[in-house]
């Protein structure tokens, strides 16, 4: 098997299915409880100095 189709076969199958893991996990933790304090405090950043 040469390097190319080995390569594409892996993209194929393990990486999408890190990719999905990976937008799961983000989803997961900015969505988690808790979060919207920290989403706020981070948002209101720019204007703490104003």
């Amino acid at each position: 098997m040469e390097t190319y189709t080995a390569m594409r076969h892996m993209a194929d199958s393990w990486g999408l299915l890190a990719m999905v893991l990976f937008f799961v996990g983000a989803v997961t933790f900015a969505f988690r409880p808790g979060s919207r304090a920290l989403s706020d405090d981070a948002a209101r950043i720019p204007f703490k100095d104003e």
